[in-house]
Formats: C-alpha cells, structure tokens, sequence
C-alpha cells in the first residue's frame, strides 16, 4: 500500500459531507416538492473557513509530541475545526454558524500501538481528553470534542495506522482502524475478496470506526453486520493493551471481543481488527419491485427472512419516502410518464417500493432472484425491473450531500433508526411517526415524517426514519432537540432499541440505562474505570 498521510485528511469539505465537487443538485421537481410541502425558501450558507472562530488551544504536555513525532502533533485551525464535530444535524449547523465554542487543543496522529499507548499514558497521567477521530462520520455525536471537567483535549486522528495484512488461506484480513472503506475493499480486491459491509457512510467511514460503532451495511442480510464479520480485535487503553484471539470461535466465557466493538472509544483506541473476508462476487442483480403499502411490504420481508430467502440488500420504502424519493430523483417526462402510467396500470400510485440486491456467482444469483421474486409477487409485489435497482445502486451513497443542499435552502432535515421485533413493528412504527410529526407540528413546523425497513432478520427488522421541516430561525437547535427527544421517548416506550447501526454516542447517551438497565450501566463503568481509570476517553459519550 501507498504511505499513509503525514497530516490529518483535508479532501472533504470542511462545513459538509463528502467532497466539494460532487455533482450533487436538486432537481427543479424536487426544488417545487420544497416549497409546496415545507415552505422552505433559504437557509444558512457556510462561511468562509478563515471567519470561523475557535477558542484558542491550550498546551499539551510535551510528552506527546516526543511519542509521536512533533510533526504529527497538529494545531492548525483547519484541522481542529475538522476534528471539532462529527457530521449529525447539530454538529453541521455549530460549523454554519461560524463558531465553534469547543475544539481539541491539536490533533495527534499515533503511528503504531505502541505510539498509541505512550499517548494515552501520558493523557491519562496528565488529565488530557482524549477523542478517537476516523472518518469523523458520526452523526450521533460521537466525536464532539466533550472535556468532561478536563481542561486540555486531543483528538486523536487513526489515519496513520493503515496496516493490511491478508491470510488468504483463511479468507482473513487483519486491517488497521484508520483505513477508509474504499481503502480496505482496495486492498481485498487484489485478491479477489471482498468484506461486503457498505453502509451509506462507506466512502469516509473507517475500519475502526466501523467496528467502534456496530455498524450494519446496505448489504447486511447477505454479508452481516460488522460485528458478525470481526473474528479479533485489538484494544490499546490507558491501563493497557486487551487482544482477543483469531479463532473461528471460542467457547471461553464471555466474549471480550463483543465488549470492545461497540465501545465507542469509552474504554480505549481500536488498534487493529480481524475481519472475515469472502471472495468477490461475480454478479451483482440489483431491481425495484412496488409492494401494495408499507406494511404489506414489511410482511414480504418477514416472510422472506424466516423462510431464508432474504436477498443481501432488501429495502422498503413507505408510501411517503417513494413519492419523495421518485420526485428527488428528478426523473425526465418521458420516463416518469412512463412510469407513472405503468404504476397507474397496476393500481400502485402510493405504493412501497422495494429495492433487492444479490451477489455471488451466477447460478447462485439467480436461483436466489428466483426464490425471493416468488415470495415478492405472492405477497403482491409487482416489478418494476432492474433499472430503478441499478439506480439505487449508483447512487447509494448519494444522500448525505442532499442533507447539505437542503440545508442550503433552510430545511432541517434529520434521520434516527431503530429495530423491534415482527410482533411490535407496527406498533413501535406508528408511535415513532406520531411522535415526530406531534412534535415539529406543536413547534410551529409541520413537517414530512418518511420511514424505511432495510435491515431484517428472522425476528425482526430496522426501521429508518428521516424527516423534514422548514427550519425555525434561530431555534434550529431546539426544534431539532424536541423532534429528537420525542422519538427517542417513543422509541423506549415501546421497548424499542435506542439505536440499530447509529450507535449512542451524544445523543442517545441519556437512553442507554432503557437500553441495558441500571446494572448494566453500573457494569459498563466498572469495566470503563479498569480500563480507563482517570476518565479522560471520549467523554460524554455511550454513558448517560
């Protein structure tokens, strides 16, 4: 592999997602859909990145710079305002607003674990905070530079750590927690393999982000969450290094390794991660069907799931996310006569639609389509063929630089998700919504509530939500902080999970004891003072 960079990652922009010159703009019809729905007209710009205002930093113990090399100990204003804020709702209009009231001191990029552990001493003796920074793509405050009564604070940037070491024999991986998506699958390609987990984050998001975080892929149902695909994995904390052995299983109590993902860089730094690999498909099939209605949709995908004929990628659109969705696209007038007439034909105007995606080798693929087509068209489903499918496909990674431009034009536009069982999906689906829509409708708002199931499983399934109103002026952060608390009240009211691949972090921190119990938490900071007795790692975070 090339050299990892000497300094932090500057190629996205620094106010938004992504890169700054991707051909992301809203179509006249989806401009219209603004106006009608929301009375959304304009919004808050970014500012200039010289008029962004940031305290000052203050300095760090000189120890650091010694453990890593004082070129990687980083005090560029560039930099901090990069690492001062994830990429949720909240966090984009603080970096709008053109001040930031907190920001790490510098950014330290560790080369090695033994690097990393020196720094972590050293923070640890020293009462320096400490944030582990990958993608910097969290959305639920997961990287907000929270001091936690300390008054110095790091962010400690993992883009240096890029190791790949591959084990083709056994269609293992070990790879470096710095190491971006498009990266790693690089890297797997070359030999013909794959890892498979591609969630929407997947361009900037990191391995060690990824397994920090539990995150679930577009194509989990076929290649399974990120946890399902980590064999081993590696630990480095103030007290100490915890590494677990790369084994096919083990039956040795319980799993230090499912304590580790997840832990949101609360207990230490993921230094590196085993992974399970597959080869690379042959065949990727991807199409759209229209269900009768969401439900009746969600009821195909139970029924796929339990009989075991799940495609890889399965995704339902309630009726409201598919009218939207259809109009964003910004589809031409032939083809969206076209389409319009065929769906009138077939009595699915305010249908779900359906994305399916398989991969594998031919004969694979194609049984599969088969199996899954019959129980798509049994429970109502009417296709619509593959090229809506391969238009998903191209354009899967596409939303966060919508959310951008729809900021631009003064919308406040947020996404939540959870999970719950078959028995309670409608019920917890109905609260949800409700929640939400009461919510912005009492702050004066009304708003555009849209949901869809994308992960599922034998007894169960995701729900994704996001939602849309005009902005309040000046009250941006509360009108996002009532809608957000409202389903997050609904959520544990009906006994649904805080959160199914967002993870905690800030936001959903103060529902954790719902999550796991009183003595849960009481056992997740035992473990967090052993592990991290000064409390100087990711403050704020997964612990209400």
């Amino acid at each position: 592999m090339s050299q990892p960079p000497a300094l932090p990652r500057r190629d996205t922009k620094w106010w938004g997602w992504g890169a700054a010159d991707h051909p992301a703009h809203l179509s006249e019809d989806a401009e219209t859909m603004l106006r009608e729905l929301l009375g959304a007209e304009g919004g808050r710009p970014a500012p200039s990145l010289a008029a962004v205002e940031l305290p000052p930093p203050s300095p760090l113990p000189a120890g650091i710079a010694a453990a890593v090399g004082a070129e990687f100990v980083v005090t560029e204003a560039e930099d901090r305002i990069r690492h001062a804020a994830g990429q949720g709702y909240p966090d984009l209009l603080r970096r709008r607003s053109g001040r930031l009231d907190a920001a790490p001191d510098a950014v330290v990029l560790p080369g090695d674990a033994a690097e990393l552990l020196r720094v972590l001493e050293i923070c640890a003796g020293e009462g320096v905070a400490v944030v582990p920074f990958g993608g910097g793509t969290s959305v639920v405050g997961g990287v907000e530079p929270l001091r936690g009564g300390f008054e110095r604070l790091i962010s400690l940037d993992l883009g240096r750590m890029r190791r790949v070491a591959l084990d083709r024999a056994s269609l293992t991986a070990r790879l470096g927690p710095g190491l971006r998506g498009p990266e790693a699958e690089a890297a797997l390609a070359a030999e013909g393999l794959t890892l498979g987990h591609f969630p929407q984050s997947f361009e900037y998001a990191t391995i060690g982000g990824f397994a920090a975080t539990r995150s679930a892929g577009q194509a989990s149902s076929g290649y399974g969450r990120f946890d399902d695909l980590v064999t081993a994995i590696d630990l480095v904390a103030p007290a100490g290094e915890l590494k677990t052995l790369a084994t096919p299983h083990t039956a040795a109590g319980p799993a230090l390794r499912e304590l580790i993902v997840g832990s949101e860089g609360t207990l230490g730094v993921i230094s590196e991660v085993a992974v399970r690999a597959r080869p690379a498909p042959a065949k990727r099939l991807y199409e759209a069907w229209m269900a009768p209605s969401f439900l009746e949709g969600a009821t195909i995908v139970k029924a796929l799931a339990q009989a075991g004929h799940q495609p890889d990628v399965i995704r339902v659109s309630d009726e409201a996310e598919t009218q939207v969705n259809l109009r964003m696209a910004g589809l031409a007038g032939a083809s969206r006569r076209a389409l319009d007439a065929y769906l009138g034909l077939r009595r699915r105007r305010n249908g779900a639609l359906v994305i399916v995606g398989f991969e594998g080798d031919g004969e694979t693929v194609s049984r599969r389509r088969q199996l899954a087509a019959r129980g798509l068209r049994g429970g109502g489903a009417v296709p619509l063929g593959r090229s809506p499918g391969r238009a998903w496909n191209r354009g899967r990674y596409h939303g966060p630089y919508l959310r951008d431009e729809l900021l631009d034009r003064g919308v406040f536009v947020e996404t939540l998700e959870t999970s719950h069982t078959w028995s309670r999906y409608e019920e917890l689906n109905d609260a949800v919504r409700g929640a939400i829509s009461s919510a912005l409708e009492a702050g004066g708002t009304p708003g555009l509530v849209m949901c869809h199931l994308s992960h599922a499983y034998a007894d169960g399934a995701s729900q994704y939500y996001t939602f849309m109103a005009r902005q309040r002026p000046g009250e941006e952060l509360e009108q996002w902080a009532e809608a957000k608390r409202a389903a997050c009240e609904a959520i544990v009211a009906h006994g649904g999970t805080i959160t199914h691949h967002h993870a905690v972090g800030r936001d959903h921190a103060p529902y954790m004891a719902a999550e796991v119990g009183e003595l849960g938490i009481d056992v997740l900071r035992s473990i967090k003072d052993r592990l991290d007795p000064a409390g100087v790692m990711n403050p704020g975070k997964l612990l209400p």
